[in-house]
């Protein structure tokens, strides 16, 4: 594949595993990232794909960081939103400030990142975008509301999407992963990783590379027809039917 491949929340986890694939599939990548300089820095140096800094929940910054993108490298031809943060309380304890950042980040920049490419893949007649949603977004998990919330409406942002650019040469497709073996997860601890592990059929965690390889195939001409699909990869966890 040729063209450029831009990947939010991409230089860590899910993201950077998204951004290697892209670039081994033959795209020209850039990652986007916000708070953790030396983490950017290392995947930089250790894979070549440039990256880029700002918050993808300011609507300025994401228009001027694309247009720098386009200027440097051209235009983009596949935006995959994978960015996402998470400030997990219970509902009765969540300040409206918890609520308001999660929903930034995680929704409000489905609307930052992909209208500031929309019309550009629209004149050209082609267009990947591909937003990672999650297992949480399905079926809702305790100290999650806003997580949940915002990955919920991840999914019916892909759908409308789709419909509208159908036509136009543009897919719109979400990715829903389950349990995924990224430093977040590490980061829980051992026991209540071991129970999230004993509920997953398959008996493991995800491993970032099977969320990588499905994006891929989206992005690819091979995936041309297929458009307003949430795609389900979560060990058997959770058995969606949309």
């Amino acid at each position: 594949m040729t063209g450029i491949a831009l990947v939010t929340g991409g230089t860590r986890g899910i993201g950077a595993a998204i951004a290697r694939s892209l670039k081994a599939a033959g795209w020209n990548v850039a990652s986007i990232y916000h708070g953790n300089d030396a983490a950017a820095e290392l995947f930089r140096d250790g894979t070549g794909i440039p990256v880029y800094k700002w918050d993808v929940a300011e609507e300025q910054a994401c228009r001027e960081g694309l247009a720098r993108v386009e200027k440097e490298l051209g235009p983009v031809s596949v935006l995959v939103n994978n960015a996402g943060i998470t400030r997990d309380t219970m509902f009765h304890r969540m300040s409206f400030a918890q609520w308001r950042e999660v929903l930034g980040t995680n929704l409000d920049s489905m609307f930052t990142m992909t209208r500031a490419v929309i019309e550009g893949m629209r004149e050209r007649r082609f267009g990947r975008i591909i937003n990672i949603s999650s297992i949480n977004g399905q079926k809702g998990q305790i100290g999650q509301v806003n997580y949940s919330a915002a990955k919920a409406g991840v999914i019916g942002f892909t759908k409308a999407l789709a419909q509208e650019n159908a036509s136009r040469g543009i897919t719109v497709n979400a990715v829903c992963p389950g349990y995924i073996d990224t430093e977040m997860v590490a980061a829980v601890p051992q026991d209540v990783r071991e129970k999230i592990i004993g509920g997953i059929p398959v008996g493991r965690l995800g491993d970032p590379a099977e969320i990588a390889e499905a994006v891929c195939w989206l992005a690819s001409d091979k995936a041309g027809f297929n458009t307003g699909s949430v795609l389900t990869i979560n060990g058997g966890q959770y058995i969606a039917n949309g």
